[in-house]
């Protein structure tokens, strides 16, 4: 399969604040994650230089880390191809996320700072609002510190880094499906939700709604069904 453009997620406009490979890997993940780039999709450093417009050297160290993640998988001679993850893999990763992730949300429940409760409130806004509008990119940085500032809560290293670990491994297939049939609004309003069970205090609350959330994980936002139990 070769590479084709992805119209509805233009490349961005990349700013001199990160560094460029940086910069490229997040744009290049998103679009993997999200779907946009879809499995069996080739890439190459050349044709990516050329689209961002910088030199081979930094898309070849992006390409060569999201490989490392295993989003992608090289090509002798042409360049890397976009991985498949499997129904199963995704169920694991989900089930492991949910034993770390949601018994803390008792932890938490009550005590979030009112500094941080304000910045997880416009975090909970950005998600919603780049996720109606297809803004992948801004979607999933808004997601993914959202819920690690909530993990960082717990005040252990350990959890915080095995948590961004298995984020970086998660595939999110059906996401710009999801966006284009306007599905996303409820499964987003989630973070809102979490967050008011949070300041109530009802830890159990909170905890059952991250379970149900994470869940999402393998269901739609993977494109598959959910049962009631998801």
């Amino acid at each position: 399969m070769t590479q084709q453009p992805v119209e509805s997620s233009p490349r961005p406009v990349l700013q001199p604040a990160a560094s460029l490979r940086e910069q490229v890997e997040e744009a290049l993940s998103s679009q993997v994650i999200s779907g946009l780039l879809a499995p069996g999709t080739v890439l190459t450093a050349p044709t990516l230089a050329a689209e961002f417009g910088v030199s081979a050297t930094p898309v070849r160290e992006a390409l060569l880390t999201l490989q490392r993640r295993g989003f992608l998988e090289p090509l002798r001679n042409k360049g890397f191809r976009v991985t498949a993850i499997s129904l199963d893999e995704l169920q694991q990763l989900a089930r492991v996320r949910q034993l770390l992730e949601c018994p803390p949300m008792r932890d938490i429940a009550g005590r979030v700072p009112a500094p941080l409760l304000a910045e997880l409130r416009e975090l909970a806004a950005e998600i919603v609002a780049s996720g109606e509008q297809g803004r992948m990119q801004d979607y999933l940085a808004a997601d993914t510190r959202f819920h690690l500032a909530l993990i960082e809560l717990v005040g252990n290293d350990h959890l915080t880094r095995i948590v961004r670990e298995l984020r970086q491994q998660t595939r999110l297939g059906g996401l710009a499906a999801l966006v284009e049939s306007g599905g996303m609004a409820a499964s987003a309003a989630e973070h809102a939700q979490l967050l008011d069970l949070l300041v109530a205090g009802d830890g159990e609350g909170a905890e059952a709604l991250m379970h149900r959330h994470i869940g999402h994980v393998p269901g739609i936002w993977s494109g598959n069904a959910e049962d009631d139990e998801a």
